[in-house]
């Protein structure tokens, strides 16, 4: 038995405007998410986060809410878009909001923050302190005989 398949004609500007749409507008609630990087030196740690546009004064706030660093903020597009052209976007706007576990002996005292070349460094001095790392042993094997015997 043969199946028909039946096609609507689709008028093939209409399907590069829907893909340009789909790229260029962002979803609703799909906002900005800046990037992240928590580097080690020493003792103390580095939270750093690329937000290339934003003015630190106004548009980003730095908070400690239960043992967790929480940076939030907002890139904002100021610029007017009075023409009726179209223009594919890639940088996004929006609000934001990233959150940290901080260790439970860090105070408030042991957090600085600074603004430098569209990068915010939050620095967690003493994150590392009279830490040392342990070494678990690593044995051959399924591992599955210990937890038969049990």
């Amino acid at each position: 038995m043969t199946t028909l398949t039946l096609r609507r004609w689709i008028d093939p500007l209409a399907e590069c405007d829907s893909l340009f749409r789909s790229v260029a507008v962002p979803e609703t609630g799909f906002g900005f998410r800046p990037a992240a990087e928590v580097v080690r030196e020493g003792e103390d740690a580095f939270v750093r986060l690329e937000l290339p546009g934003i003015d630190p004064d106004k548009d980003v706030t730095v908070e400690v809410e239960n043992s967790t660093l929480v940076i939030k903020g907002e890139r904002r597009d100021e610029r007017s878009d009075e023409s009726n052209s179209r223009r594919l976007r890639e940088v996004r706007y929006g609000s934001f909001r990233r959150a940290f576990k901080l260790p439970s002996h860090i105070s408030d005292a042991d957090l600085s923050a600074s603004y430098e070349a569209g990068v915010l460094t939050v620095k967690v001095a003493g994150a590392h302190a009279g830490r040392t790392p342990t070494r678990i042993p690593v044995t051959a094997g399924s591992g599955t005989e210990e937890l038969e015997a049990a």
